[in-house]
């Protein structure tokens, strides 16, 4: 027996893909056009203030290649996202477990984590900057009262971009936690209630109640700090400007520099591609982890 067409305002019409064409125009104007403009100006000599454009094909990409310059950005970039990732992850998810609870303290608490990530990165970065000073910042001072040497946070390779790391941490942490919160919240409480009349250890309730609810949260809080990380730019424009040394020189600010500095807008797109092929890269090892680790299970 041949089942029935589908009828009324379920059945297939061609009408209907005319509910989603603004969004596909709109899509495609704003993210497809440029992806595909800016892989096509990669394989060009590309200058901005001329606007004359040659084809060199692969020239842009050989020459990134053997860039050493180049080189340190990107091992900076890595860096950056690897230092800051997992403490974003790991210090939004403790607050947001300790302040998951009524009372005006643990409200007025997450207010102030979260109201710093609205703070413009300029005001951010001129008040680190001060209280960074040698000798009469804030930190130094307070090295100083408990009889430390002083530590060279911005004028030290080593320590620069882990300072950058840690003022990026303080400024945008409440929006991780908010994430966490919200996730913290879709729990349903009668799996708390039922532990708790099993007298079930809190840390038993953590690792086999909480924190496997929260599995996609957290895979999703990771993706999107991945994502910003590897993005980073204004803070290290404003706090070091790349340097010392170009030890805090990120793969933005190199592409600023030769788009906007050098004019040389092939070369900064063909630099982008490869951040862009880093990003996906780094996003898609990160779900096939998690999708190997659920399968495993």
């Amino acid at each position: 027996m041949s089942a029935a067409p589908t009828v009324g305002i379920r059945a297939p019409r061609p009408a209907h893909a005319l509910f989603v064409l603004p969004f596909v125009a709109i899509y495609a104007v704003l993210l497809l056009w440029p992806l595909a403009k800016g892989v096509w100006i990669s394989f060009h000599d590309h200058d901005l203030l001329s606007n004359d454009s040659f084809w060199v094909g692969l020239g842009n990409y050989k020459e990134l290649w053997a860039d050493e310059v180049f080189h340190q950005v990107v091992w900076n970039t890595l860096r950056f996202v690897a230092i800051s990732t997992p403490i974003f992850v790991g210090l939004s998810l403790m607050l947001a477990l300790a302040l998951n609870r009524p009372g005006r303290l643990a409200t007025l608490l997450r207010a102030t984590f979260f109201c710093a990530s609205v703070f413009s990165v300029t005001l951010v970065t001129l008040v680190w900057k001060l209280a960074l000073m040698p000798e009469r910042g804030l930190v130094a001072q307070a090295f100083q009262a408990l009889g430390l040497p002083e530590l060279p946070l911005l004028t030290s390779d080593h320590l620069a971009l882990l300072t950058i790391a840690l003022v990026t941490v303080w400024w945008i942490i409440g929006l991780p936690m908010i994430l966490f919160l919200s996730a913290l919240q879709q729990i349903p409480a009668d799996i708390y209630e039922a532990a708790a009349l099993d007298h079930t250890p809190r840390w038993r309730v953590l690792t086999h109640i909480t924190l496997p609810s929260l599995k996609r949260a957290i895979v999703l809080a990771t993706l999107i700090e991945v994502i910003r990380q590897f993005q980073v730019f204004p803070q290290i424009l404003l706090m070091t400007n790349g340097g010392p040394n170009n030890s805090t020189r990120s793969i933005v600010q190199f592409i600023y520099e030769q788009a906007f500095m050098q004019l040389s807008l092939g070369y900064a797109t063909a630099a982008s591609q490869v951040l862009l092929a880093i990003m996906l890269i780094g996003v898609s090892a990160q779900l096939w982890l998690e999708r190997d680790r659920g399968g495993a299970r």
